[in-house]
């Protein structure tokens, strides 16, 4: 009985050495501006404030990261208090921290706080333009 109990303390604490670089994503510190490469959507819904009244706003948009801090969107339908329009293709650049946090600006157009999840796969945008209540998820859908 007590030799198996050692065969299998030594299992559990080989598991545990060995599960150390597995969780290195986990604790958050390991983005760059590679993290995001690929081709992403961005939903988002909220609202802009005209002379004090909230006007519901919503919109589907592909961006695709080019993994050095510069962005392509090809296409983004958005409705502004029940108007919709088709945005022209467009650019912009990001910044993004080792800590996973940073800014997007697309060009000509608003700017957004991201948080991103280590490995890229999805983050999530709040508008920091002024007089707008705006935030949505953005998913990888491929490399």
């Amino acid at each position: 009985m007590q030799r198996l109990t050692k065969k299998m303390l030594v299992a559990a604490a080989t598991a545990f050495v060995a599960s150390g670089p597995a969780l290195a994503n986990d604790d958050g510190k390991d983005c760059s501006l590679a993290t995001l490469r690929g081709h992403y959507v961005f939903s988002a819904t909220g609202y802009n404030i005209v002379a004090g009244i909230p006007q519901p706003k919503a919109i589907i948009e592909k961006i695709d990261f080019n993994g050095d801090g510069t962005l392509f969107v090809p296409a983004a339908t958005r409705s502004v208090n029940g108007v919709v329009a088709r945005s022209l293709p467009g650019g912009g650049t990001y910044t993004l921290d080792a800590g996973c946090t940073g800014t997007l600006t697309f060009t000509d157009g608003p700017s957004f706080d991201i948080f991103v999840a280590p490995l890229g796969e999805e983050y999530y945008m709040i508008q920091t333009t002024p007089n707008t209540v705006f935030q949505g998820t953005v998913v990888r859908l491929s490399r």
